[in-house]
């Protein structure tokens, strides 16, 4: 190490740290927001759910999932306040379940974090194709689009993050006051049958299918866990994190509840499923049309496409931060451990997620696969599963973390509040992985929805047989899985 980097006087690209105290709550609930992409989730997640399912209880579902991540997220950030650290999961499952369940996990983590982001892609490209066409005159191939927001997110990727964190404040702000003018639209224009309160009824998750909706109800969350991942760049973590994890949880859940129960008391609750079948991811905007006009809806298409791209950006930072967090720890190569002098951004991991989205946008161009579904909806679908069973594992290792090192926690926060999350959460796994082919809208028994799933498992030994030839090969290394910031240090050492 040089003397700058032991002294931390300032940022040195082979620091092992990332530029301390850039961000406060609000900007990191920025930046989990944006992964949870509000306006892409009501247009997309919302209509799909009542497509595919053909079932009214999504606003309650969104509710009692919700409840379910806050009740998970008591133990999440209890265990927050004893390590700061940019890889989150994976630092959680180490200390709590072992090296080799943290290095699994984090293999597990990479490919579905780079799925979601990569994606996104495909998603922005399809969506901002007829708006340049309607506005502009212009055709562009989805690819091309695409091609320009990936050189915008590769860009952001290696600034500040504190200048990523405002322009997700702009983008995330004006997403959700559209969400919320759609919303009092169609609560004051109900459809003949009222101001219907059936599809918040409990009673609405009894039904056949219900699986679907839940696991789709889940996919909303997913980004909510990331507040830790920023938490090595925040002031104050012990404070910012649980401020920022329980305030996204919260928003989320009541934004997405509110919006897609505002959608059946527009539409009437026996109708939603048929509109939604009919007029699909539009669904929102035809409703807001009739009764705000063209303009807005204008407007809010645009929003769309800077929810999918503030989805980018964040995911894209949360991506990079893992490939930091194994780099620095030695369980990637070394050079993933290093910042950009200038920003503090964890610099080749950064590249490395974006060199693997040039690599997929070209190939899809290419091939001619059919960006929003082979794309977006398939790798958002892969991703989602893979954060979800990350949530389950990480949930059983906060149970085992604590039960070893009390750690002055109360029992509400050790045992009370975890132990039921992780029985919830185990449910909500088992119901993805039996509703797996609906989920990708694919007939049952369809490889698609046994073959994804499947790569987690492999991903998962291969990191366990990883973190063997580690703790054989290289013991320094191996000693310094999950320390984080003092993994540098150790090895030096050792």
């Amino acid at each position: 190490m040089t003397r700058t980097a032991r002294t931390g006087t300032v940022p040195d690209p082979v620091a092992g740290a990332l530029a301390a105290d850039r961000l406060g709550a609000p900007t990191v609930v920025y930046f989990v927001l944006s992964a949870a992409a509000p306006l892409t989730v009501v247009a997309g997640v919302v209509t799909t759910g009542y497509a595919v399912t053909g079932i009214t209880g999504l606003p309650i579902a969104f509710l009692v999932v919700g409840a379910v991540l806050s009740v998970f997220a008591i133990g999440y950030v209890a265990m927050a306040r004893h390590m700061a650290n940019a890889g989150a999961f994976y630092t959680y499952v180490t200390r709590g379940l072992g090296r080799p369940a943290g290095i699994a996990a984090a293999w597990v983590a990479l490919i579905a974090y780079n799925a979601l982001q990569v994606g996104l892609y495909g998603a922005l490209g399809a969506a901002a194709a007829p708006v340049l066409e309607r506005w502009l005159g212009l055709a562009p191939a989805w690819w091309v689009i695409s091609l320009v927001a990936w050189a915008l997110v590769a860009v952001l990727g290696v600034m500040r993050v504190d200048v990523n964190g405002r322009l997700l404040a702009v983008l995330l702000t004006a997403e959700v006051a559209v969400i919320l003018v759609f919303d009092l639209a169609d609560l004051m224009n109900p459809a003949a049958s009222g101001l219907s309160f059936a599809a918040l009824s409990p009673s609405a998750l009894f039904v056949p299918g219900v699986g679907a909706l839940l696991v789709l109800a889940t996919l909303g969350f997913v980004g909510f866990e990331s507040s830790v991942v920023f938490s090595e760049e925040s002031r104050a973590p012990r404070r910012t994190v649980p401020i920022a994890t329980y305030a996204s949880v919260a928003i989320v859940a009541v934004v997405y509840a509110l919006s897609s129960w505002a959608m059946t008391v527009a539409t009437g609750p026996d109708s939603i499923v048929a509109t939604a079948r009919r007029d699909q991811a539009d669904t929102v905007f035809v409703l807001a049309e009739a009764h705000l006009g063209s303009v807005v809806v204008d407007i809010a298409r645009v929003l769309f496409v800077t929810s999918v791209f503030a989805a980018m950006v964040s995911f894209h930072n949360t991506t990079a931060r893992y490939f930091f967090a194994l780099g620095r720890e030695r369980v990637l190569p070394a050079v993933f451990g290093r910042t950009r002098a200038r920003s503090g951004a964890p610099q080749a991991g950064s590249i490395a997620q974006s060199a693997l989205g040039l690599v997929v946008i070209v190939v899809y161009a290419v091939l001619g696969l059919d960006p929003l579904v082979q794309l977006f909806f398939y790798g958002g679908s892969f991703g989602g599963f893979g954060v979800l069973l990350l949530v389950f594992v990480t949930s059983l290792a906060i149970i085992v973390f604590f039960a070893r090192e009390p750690s002055g926690e109360a029992l509400s926060r050790r045992v009370v509040a975890p132990v039921p999350a992780a029985i919830a959460l185990a449910v909500m796994v088992w119901l993805a992985l039996d509703n797996f082919a609906t989920l990708l809208g694919v007939p049952e028994g369809d490889p698609l929805a046994w073959v994804l799933p499947v790569v987690y498992g492999v991903a998962a030994l291969l990191g366990v047989v990883w973190a063997l030839v580690l703790r054989s090969g290289q013991p320094a290394v191996y000693a310094a899985v999950g320390m984080g910031a003092k993994a540098a240090t150790a090895q030096d050492t050792a």
